[in-house]
């Protein structure tokens, strides 16, 4: 009862935030005040509602309603532009630990998303035909998130304080990013809220008719002021592409392949190398998809795996969560998805679904690391976007038995 409570309060909630999005005083996109000037206003909420079991572990259930809102202003004028955005999350539902240390006795699941309110970007820039520099706290997300996101699934998103440049030459296109802070989703309140060192982030490739072809260097330092940290630091190389291939007049293979080297790096006390490797193919008929993939992250003999430390962790591996962090061991992940576009239906407008099976296991000891099952469910309402979410983790001799269910609505101007 007291979950299909907390629903209905969500679902109550969004159909007064829709009616407002509708009717209310936002304007999307900028707003022309002078001579090529403009002001672009932000604002960004999302209500949440999440479920975690973990009946294996000592803790209880965890339940977490939070409201995130994101607001700001983007003042652009002759190329230069100035950008500013705050965050702030509220737990309506706190019973949930939430990972910050001091506060209190917390006997329940993880839901990692603290009540905090902080400057989530500040930065400054110009840009051009050319290309884009931007200077502060920013957004930077590469590709699919693999390596390099913002982990914008939590309520609190994941920034860096550094400096980016972007240009584009014909088809080829540079991203350099020398970073000194990673800003984590874990709250201005943790003692993780960010994480120092020197960061180089780059990413180039070029856009030819039958593929994406990209490769990557990743250098990451992290000082030693958090020991713990340190293992992180490393340097990886590497490369992927990415395109369709016409098979006949009306059937689209899509691929993905993508390899990477990592090694020890910086302040790192441990010598190691371990290699990435991803493949996936899919292709639609109609409304319905089907994609197959595996990804490995390497082991160097069960001394240290392949780490992506600034990735949107969440969107791989499985929805549940236990793989944030590379076991020793190294992980191989074989998985398939279903997915179909029904399109608007009745008031939800691009209605879509998919199911997602994964099946984990080591890249040395044979370890079987259990499976999983991901479903998805989403559409929009208005200017209301609604997603519902499950995941169900069944431990093999990894981790523990996980269950995690998510409903939630957003909206953006």
């Amino acid at each position: 009862m007291k979950k299909l409570a907390l629903l209905c309060a969500v679902s109550t909630a969004c159909a007064a935030t829709s009616a407002h999005a509708q009717s209310g005083p936002f304007v999307d996109g900028p707003i022309a005040i002078a001579e090529d000037t403009t002001l672009d206003v932000i604002v960004d909420g999302m209500l949440r509602y999440e479920t975690v079991s973990q009946p294996d572990l000592p803790v209880r259930d965890a339940d977490a309603l939070t409201f995130r809102i994101r607001s700001g202003a983007e003042l652009v004028s002759h190329g230069f532009f100035v950008l500013g955005e705050t965050e702030a999350t509220l737990a309506i539902i706190d019973d949930y630990n939430d990972t910050i240390p001091g506060n209190g006795i917390e006997p329940y699941s993880v839901v990692p998303d603290p009540e905090n309110v902080e400057v989530n970007r500040l930065q400054v820039g110009y840009k051009s035909k050319a290309g884009t520099l931007t200077v502060g706290r920013q957004r930077i997300i590469h590709d699919d998130h693999r390596f390099v996101g913002n982990v914008g699934w939590r309520q609190n998103e994941q920034t860096f304080d550094a400096v980016r440049a972007q240009g584009n030459i014909g088809p080829a296109a540079l991203d350099a990013t020398y970073a000194i802070s990673q800003r984590t989703i874990f709250g201005i309140d943790s003692p993780n809220s960010h994480f120092d060192g020197d960061m180089i982030l780059l990413n180039g490739g070029i856009d030819v008719k039958i593929a994406q072809v990209k490769a990557f260097a990743y250098l990451l330092d992290y000082d030693d002021e958090k020991p713990a940290r340190l293992v992180y630091s490393s340097q990886s190389y590497g490369f992927r592409a990415m395109g369709t291939v016409p098979i006949g007049e009306t059937f689209k293979l899509d691929y993905l392949a993508s390899y990477a080297r990592q090694s020890d790096y910086g302040n790192n006390p441990t010598s190691y190398s371990a290699d990435y490797i991803n493949g996936e193919a899919g292709f639609a008929i109609g409304p319905v998809a089907l994609r197959g993939g595996y990804e490995l992250l390497g082991s160097d003999d069960g001394v240290a795996a392949f780490q992506t430390p600034l990735a949107t962790l969440h969107k791989f591996n499985g929805f549940a969560d236990l793989f944030l962090s590379t076991p020793a061991n190294g992980l191989q992940d074989y998985y398939g998805t279903a997915g179909i576009k029904l399109g608007d239906v009745a008031v939800m407008k691009g209605l879509a679904a998919n199911v997602t099976y994964h099946q984990f296991d080591s890249d040395v000891g044979g370890i079987d690391y259990g499976s999983e099952w991901d479903a998805v469910v989403s559409f929009k309402v208005g200017k209301i976007g609604v997603l519902a979410k499950y995941a169900n983790y069944q431990a093999g001799n990894f981790g523990t038995d996980t269950e995690k269910f998510w409903l939630q609505a957003g909206f953006s101007f």
